[in-house]
């Protein structure tokens, strides 16, 4: 019996559109019922959200029985944190803050067994191979791996094609707020500036063959990266949904209630 069949990677070999969501509030409950929405991927961060190893496998448990593929995002590129997150069952990887081909490659051994790799021999103790239940593990896991580089700086986009051409790496995400950041517009990442790097980028990350990626919250923004062949989008963040909603729900309330009783209705809250 092989490793279980990575149904994102495959959509992105076919060109198939992946919508997705930012995952950070590091609660199986949540992983859980954004997972059962619909969306095709699930990115589970422990980048920017305090995620740790445990907190992760907890949410993919969650997340299982649900047709959303999780996608985990470590907070720094490092061969043994890779290996932690790829035995405990996570099959595709976004690696945050990738500049150079040479990190690039560093990163596609870590995702791979010997010899095509470095990652450790020791899955039968962990969650990837069902605790040793699947036999053929370690001869097919590296067909069913995912690598995810994401580029967030000027200096990846003067090394974008050597990155991107990396054999191995399967899709480039482009990270338009820490580019922004780099690029002198800080908490602007709609700067035309930085919108026309992006729109670049994005483009020819397809014309070297590989899938590109990228997140936000404005959805004519997510669109128009649709439109311009993005094949796995970000359109928003449990954080954000939850965030909206509450403060909507409490406004509208009051805004209600206001109406109804008067000015004055407001002031017992």
């Amino acid at each position: 019996m092989p490793a279980p069949k990575n149904s994102f990677k495959a959509a992105l070999a076919q060109g198939r559109t992946q919508i997705g969501l930012w995952a950070a509030l590091t609660s199986p409950i949540t992983a859980e019922i954004c997972a059962s929405a619909g969306f095709d991927w699930v990115l589970l961060d422990a980048e920017h959200a305090p995620n740790d190893i445990p907190t992760l496998m907890a949410q993919l448990q969650a997340m299982a029985p649900h047709p959303a593929h999780a996608i985990v995002r470590p907070p720094i590129g490092e061969t043994w944190l890779i290996k932690q997150i790829l035995d405990i069952g996570a099959q595709t990887i976004l690696v945050p803050m990738v500049e150079t081909k040479e990190q690039a490659e560093a990163m596609v051994r870590a995702v791979r067994y010997p010899p095509h790799g470095v990652r450790g021999v020791g899955a039968s103790l962990a969650r990837a191979s069902a605790f040793n239940r699947i036999p053929d593990y370690l001869q097919t896991a590296n067909d069913e791996i995912c690598l995810l580089l994401q580029i967030e700086s000027r200096a990846g986009l003067v090394n974008l094609d050597a990155i991107t051409a990396t054999e191995g790496v399967d899709g480039v995400f482009i990270g338009p707020a820490d580019l922004a950041a780099d690029m002198g517009f800080l908490g602007k990442p709609g700067a035309d500036e930085v919108q026309t790097a992006v729109t670049e980028a994005l483009v020819r990350i397809q014309s070297l063959g590989k899938a590109a990626g990228i997140l936000t919250a404005d959805q004519s923004l997510a669109r128009r990266y649709v439109e311009l062949g993005a094949s796995f989008v970000g359109i928003g963040s449990d954080v954000g949904l939850l965030v909206n909603a509450t403060g909507r729900l409490l406004s509208d309330f009051r805004e209600h209630n206001q109406s109804v009783m008067g000015p004055a209705a407001g002031q017992v809250y």
